[in-house]
């Protein structure tokens, strides 16, 4: 059996993304095996431009999980296994585009499926960003309720985590943005990277408010969380799509 263009250029980038995850100590045993198995449903059955841009953001969400660690395990915000990703990580941020990847394939596509996987990835990034790096603000308030929180707490924001949530969001926007060329998109690449990174931003603030509603009261967990986050970042391309386009 003879592999299309796009399949090898699939199976590269899983390789690649293995080898780096191991070398860079970015993916524990658990979160390979995962990464695996995301790596090739998301670019065998969506596009191996997803991919890329899954990749982007597990290098900057690695950076921002490894800055200031040692402040972070002091003040214990610092993720744990020495911040190495499980696949626990890995289907949180990654689930979602396996999900549209899966109806991708089986339903011939739309013309908002890279859009909604880029969003998706960008709700991601601008989530992990907002947390790294803005956990060490101390001027952080409730989402909900405004009121003065302790760093680090789920649901709450900083003006640093703000800022650093809507830079996670224009990153993947504009690597969304530089695959243009091979992603068989067709919104115009302006409109393309304002709703991609507004989604990006407006994910994180979906991921706060789950934070402060559910998980804070038990009913869900911190990766039920960031999945549901996700997937709101795909719900919200439609509709961006479908209404504003």
């Amino acid at each position: 059996m003879v592999l299309a263009e796009d399949q090898l250029i699939s199976l590269v980038l899983v390789a690649f993304l293995l080898l780096t995850s191991r070398m860079k100590d970015m993916l524990d045993r658990s979160g390979l095996i995962a990464a695996t198995i995301v790596g090739l449903v998301v670019s065998l059955l969506g596009h191996w431009t997803w991919l890329v841009t899954l990749m982007a953001f597990l290098i900057i969400g690695s950076k921002a999980t490894n800055w200031r660690y040692e402040e972070k395990l002091q003040l214990a915000l610092n993720e744990a296994n020495e911040g190495l990703r499980s696949w626990k990580n890995v289907m949180a941020n990654g689930g979602a585009v396996t999900l549209l990847a899966i109806f991708n394939a089986y339903s011939g596509g739309y013309d908002w499926m890279y859009l909604a996987a880029v969003s998706s990835i960008a709700v991601a990034s601008s989530d992990t960003l907002a947390s790294e790096i803005g956990s060490l603000d101390h001027r952080t308030r409730s989402i909900t309720t405004l009121e003065a929180v302790p760093a680090g707490t789920n649901g709450g924001m900083s003006p640093t985590g703000t800022v650093a949530a809507a830079a996670g969001g224009i990153f993947i926007a504009i690597v969304g943005i530089a695959l243009f060329p091979f992603s068989n998109n067709v919104i115009a690449m302006p409109i393309f990277f304002v709703f991609a990174a507004s989604i990006g931003w407006l994910g994180c603030q979906v991921d706060s408010l789950l934070g402060a509603l559910l998980e804070n009261r038990g009913y869900i967990g911190k990766h039920s969380v960031n999945f549901l986050a996700t997937l709101s970042g795909v719900v919200m391309a439609v509709i961006f799509y479908n209404n504003l386009l």
